[in-house]
């Protein structure tokens, strides 16, 4: 037996068409990459005084910002549940974004901290 085609398949089928594109609150994703940004802010100067308190210096300090970076954003895909498709519009916001901004912020708070504690 042979299906016959109507005008409710066709209608079915585009519809089905148009669930499958993602769609973005502009709103939505904004306030995503802000929590981003806050979070690897105070990822970098938590990390930042904990580098200085440990008395990490040169090369050791910057592996320590990369590591403590890294496991925010493993914290950061936990938290959006192994879904950034469902929250990002893709890896590299998750992962990347705001990675070298908390920098500046991280060298800051590690020479203070390590001034504070081992110097005076």
């Amino acid at each position: 037996m042979a299906g016959h085609s109507d005008s409710s398949s066709s209608e079915k089928k585009s519809t089905e068409a148009m669930n499958d594109v993602p769609i973005f609150s502009a709103e939505n994703m904004q306030n995503n990459m802000k929590v981003i940004y806050y979070s690897r802010t105070f990822m970098s100067i938590i990390g930042g005084v904990i580098a200085g308190i440990l008395g990490f210096t040169g090369f050791m300090g910057f592996v320590f910002y990369f590591l403590v970076m890294a496991i925010t954003s493993i914290g950061l895909i936990a938290k959006a549940k192994f879904l950034v498709h469902s929250y990002f519009d893709s890896w590299n916001r998750i992962i990347l974004d705001g990675f070298m901004g908390g920098l500046m912020s991280f060298v800051l708070f590690w020479t203070f901290a390590y001034d504070i504690v081992h110097i005076f």
